[in-house]
């Protein structure tokens, strides 16, 4: 072979390949630079969350390096990752390869009705959901969609929606969106500062001791083997404080009215089963005796209900008093222990 035909086959150098930046790869796609204006629902946002949401299915990894290199710009200045967006803003975003995703389950229409009937609040900053039970927050860890979701693609022309707090899967009751960047920043910092008060129903087991009125006890998340989430009380956990009263007592359970203060995962749960009153229909704090006596009952969710919101709305600072009804399965439970003689002796029923 001739030194010229040698040199025809030759790698191309790194010089070369840099020199061609929108070239795709097999396992991704790649573009030219952009620019994109930063609008204002985006104000304030960190930059590296600012392209993760415009890189799709481009690795966290990814987005650091382009940013520590300097290809990601702000007015043709370099920025770091915790550098604030500011409305008007131009960010220059260069090429990089991004993973070719499945096409995305799309809600049907019937869910997408369920949950567009479930909103008991709405304005132009904000809606709040009574969520019904059983249906995440948003998709992930196996599911195709969540709330969010759902919401989304009711309301394709939303330009902005987001969860402002979080309610497990199995509660039902009052969640907050934010339809503006603007709206969520301010209920975030509501919630931080502990201003915008939350009261949920919850049925027991055994009868709430009415002298019982707050339970601090600090919360340790862990992880089971099978890696499920689960959270107990531990010294060296965060504090956490639960404020309960007592609203009706049935034969064999109460229901009462926790309020969290503190905003922990699974904490009026697990502060319940602390107490020594687990919340009927919980698989994950109740004893499985009691849980079985309580499916014996035709129970079949967790009776656990986020009832009432009291909070100021974003720009205006109206006071807001919400409150959600219970759910149907929620509702005949009690309905059915309603009829049911309760013992006179203040003991556990």
């Amino acid at each position: 072979m001739s030194r010229g035909s040698s040199n025809k086959t030759r790698a191309p150098s790194r010089a070369g390949r840099r020199s061609h930046p929108s070239a795709a790869g097999p396992s991704g796609q790649r573009g030219s630079v952009r620019w994109v204006t930063v609008d204002e629902d985006n104000h304030g946002q960190r930059v590296d969350n600012f392209l993760l949401t415009q890189l799709k299915g481009v690795p966290k990894s990814v987005v650091y390096r382009i940013v520590r290199k300097g290809e990601v710009r702000v007015n043709k200045g370099r920025v770091k990752p915790d550098t604030r967006l500011k409305s008007g803003d131009q960010v220059r975003i260069p090429p990089v390869s991004q993973r070719v995703k499945e096409a995305p389950v799309v809600p049907g229409t019937r869910v997408q009705e369920v949950m567009e009937n479930a909103i008991v609040f709405e304005n132009d900053d904000m809606l709040v959901v009574n969520k019904p039970a059983g249906i995440a927050v948003h998709g992930g860890s196996g599911l195709d969609f969540g709330l969010i979701e759902v919401l989304r693609a009711a309301r394709p022309q939303a330009r902005f929606l987001e969860l402002v707090h979080r309610l497990d899967r199995d509660t039902s009751g009052l969640i907050m969106v934010a339809k503006k960047r603007s709206a969520l920043r301010y209920l975030q910092d509501e919630l931080r500062h502990k201003r915008i008060r939350k009261h949920y129903h919850a049925l027991v087991a055994g009868r709430w001791p009415s002298d019982l009125a707050r339970v601090a006890a600090p919360l340790l998340r862990y992880e089971l083997s099978n890696g499920e989430r689960r959270v107990k009380v531990d010294e060296s956990g965060k504090e956490s404080l639960t404020t309960y009263r007592v609203l009706t007592v049935y034969a064999g359970y109460s229901l009462v009215q926790a309020s969290p203060v503190t905003g922990r995962t699974h904490q009026i749960r697990v502060h319940s089963a602390y107490a020594g009153h687990p919340i009927a229909g919980d698989d994950k704090y109740m004893d499985d005796v009691s849980l079985k006596a309580f499916r014996a009952e035709g129970g079949r969710r967790l009776m656990l209900h986020a009832r009432g919101l009291e909070f100021a709305l974003p720009g205006s600072g109206e006071a807001m008093c919400l409150e959600a009804p219970y759910d149907q399965p929620f509702e005949a439970v009690l309905q059915k222990l309603a009829v049911r003689p309760v013992r006179a002796d203040r003991g556990t029923a």
